[in-house]
C-alpha cells in the first residue's frame, strides 16, 4: 500500500468542545486517506455535534454511551480496542485528559484507551488558562509517560475571545502525526535516509538570482514516504514551492555550494542518499552588492557549480558511507542514454529518469512519469502516477537493492558484500 493510513482501523475520541469542528475535519480526511474510522463520542460532545454527522461520515455509527459497548456475549469495547491500529482523540478536553492520566474507564473513549494497545495520539484543546495550569500540565507529562504522542496545541484566537495556547493543531498536521506514529516500525527504520529537493539559486545582484523551476515537490514526497516507513529522514533543500514535511530534520541550502556543503557533513551519518534536488550547473563569477544596471548584466561571466554527485563519490571511498547513491535524470532528449551516462559517471547503485518536456510529469505538478535504471543493467518504466506513489515504487525498488545486504562501494563501480 502507498498510503500508510488505507485499511487502517482508527479509533477516533471526540470530547466537548468547540474544536470539534475540526474533528469532523479530521474524521474526512482519514477516510479519504482509506482508514476505516470509529468514532467514540463523549456525552458532552453530543452537545456540540450529533452522532449522525460522524456516522454518515465514517460509515460506522459513533459509539455514545459506555453500556453501547456490551453487544451480545462481546465486550465492545475490549473488542474495538484490540482491532484498533490507532486511537486518535481530539479534541482531547482537560477533563478527560485528567481522566485518562489516572487511568478512569468511566466513559466510552477512556474506557476503550485502557483497554487498547494500539498507539495513542492526542489533540489537546482548552481554554488557555486550564492549559497552563498545574494540574493540566501534570496529567499531560503522565500521558506522555504512558507513552502518547501529543499534537499541539497551538497558539491562536480562542472561543473564550482571548488569545493564547489551547487551539487544537490543524486537521492536516494531526493526520501526518498518524502517518509519523504508524510508521515507526516500518520497513526502513533501520535506515538514516538523506533527500536533497528543490532547486539551488546562484545569486547575481539582491534582485536577481540564476535558478530553475525545481519546485521541491518530488523530493518531499519521497522524504515523507521514507518518514512513513519508519527512516530517520534529513531533507536538504533548496528554493521550493511546497512546506516540508513534519517530522523530519530539515536543512536549508540554497546554493550549490551550501547544497555540497551540507550533504557532505551529513554523509557519515547517512545509509542511503536521495539527490532529488535540481542543482545549478552555472553561477556568476562575480556577485554583487547592489542591482546591476541592463547595460551591465549583459557581460555576466559564469563558472561551474560544484559537483554534489561527484564529491559524495569521493568521499564514499574514504567513509564507505553512504551505502547506497540515488540520483536523478531530467532530460529532454536521447533520455535513456543521457540516463545512464549520468548514472556512471557519478558511479549511482540507481538513476530515476523523468522527460521534463512531458506537460503532466516533471517540474511544478503533483504527478510524475519516470524510468528507474540499476547498476545491474535494469530498466523500468512507470505509469503516470502520484508523486508519493512514485516515491513509494523508488523506495520499495532501494529496499530491494539493499534486501537483507549491505551496498559496499569500490570504485567505479557498486558492490553488494553480505552483511
Amino acid at each position: 500500500m502507498t498510503n500508510i493510513l488505507s485499511e487502517k482501523t482508527i479509533l477516533l475520541g471526540v470530547t466537548g468542545g468547540i474544536a470539534i469542528y475540526k474533528a469532523v475535519d479530521l474524521c474526512s480526511k482519514l477516510v479519504q486517506q482509506g482508514a476505516d474510522v470509529h468514532v467514540l463520542m463523549t456525552h458532552a460532545a453530543q452537545k456540540f455535534i450529533t452522532p449522525l454527522t460522524f456516522g454518515a461520515i465514517s460509515g460506522h455509527p459513533p459509539v455514545t454511551d459506555l453500556w453501547q459497548l456490551y453487544e451480545g456475549e462481546q465486550i465492545g469495547h475490549v473488542t474495538l480496542a484490540h482491532r484498533a491500529d490507532l486511537f486518535i482523540i481530539a479534541p482531547l478536553t482537560a477533563h478527560t485528559m485528567a481522566r485518562l492520566a489516572q487511568g478512569m474507564a468511566d466513559g466510552p473513549i477512556t474506557a476503550t484507551a485502557l483497554s487498547s494497545r494500539a498507539p495513542l495520539l492526542v489533540a489537546p484543546a482548552m481554554e488557555h488558562n486550564m492549559w497552563e495550569h498545574p494540574a493540566t500540565q501534570a496529567n499531560l507529562s503522565r500521558l506522555k509517560e504512558l507513552g502518547a504522542t501529543v499534537v499541539g496545541p497551538e497558539r491562536g484566537h480562542l472561543a473564550s475571545g482571548g488569545v493564547g495556547m489551547g487551539r487544537m493543531a490543524e486537521p492536516f498536521t494531526i493526520l501526518e502525526y498518524a502517518r509519523i506514529v504508524l510508521g515507526r516500525e516500518g520497513p526502513l527504520s533501520n535506515l538514516r535516509v538523506t533527500v536533497t529537493a528543490g532547486g539551488t539559486r546562484e545569486w547575481v545582484d539582491p534582485v536577481r538570482f540564476m535558478g530553475n523551476r525545481s519546485s521541491g515537490k518530488m523530493g518531499v514526497a519521497l522524504a515523507r514516504v521514507a518518514r512513513d516507513q519508519g527512516a530517520k529522514v534529513n531533507l536538504v533543500h533548496g528554493a521550493m514551492t511546497v512546506p516540508p514535511p513534519i517530522g523530519v530534520n530539515v536543512i536549508e541550502a540554497i546554493r550549490a555550494e551550501d547544497m555540497l556543503r551540507v550533504v557532505l557533513d551529513l554523509l557519515p551519518e547517512t545509509d542511503v542518499l536521495i539527490s532529488a534536488a535540481a542543482i545549478a550547473d552555472f553561477r556568476p563569477v562575480a556577485t554583487y552588492d547592489t542591482k546591476l544596471k541592463k547595460e551591465a548584466g549583459q557581460g555576466i561571466q559564469l563558472e561551474r557549480t560544484p559537483d554534489v554527485l561527484k564529491a559524495v563519490a569521493e568521499h564514499r571511498r574514504k567513509l564507505g558511507m553512504p551505502r547506497l547513491v540515488v540520483g536523478f535524470a531530467a532530460e529532454t532528449t536521447d533520455i535513456i542514454a543521457n540516463a545512464r551516462a549520468k548514472m556512471e559517471k557519478k558511479n549511482l547503485e540507481m538513476i530515476v529518469l523523468n522527460d521534463v518536456t512531458a506537460p503532466d510529469a516533471g517540474f511544478g505538478v503533483d504527478t510524475n512519469r519516470v524510468t528507474i535504471l540499476t547498476r545491474d543493467g535494469a530498466v523500468e518504466s512507470l505509469p503516470l502516477m502520484d508523486k508519493e506513489e512514485v516515491a513509494f515504487n523508488i523506495l520499495h525498488r532501494i529496499r530491494g537493492l539493499l534486501g537483507g545486504q549491505s551496498i559496499g562501494w569500490s570504485p567505479g563501480i557498486g558492490s553488494v558484500i553480505p552483511s
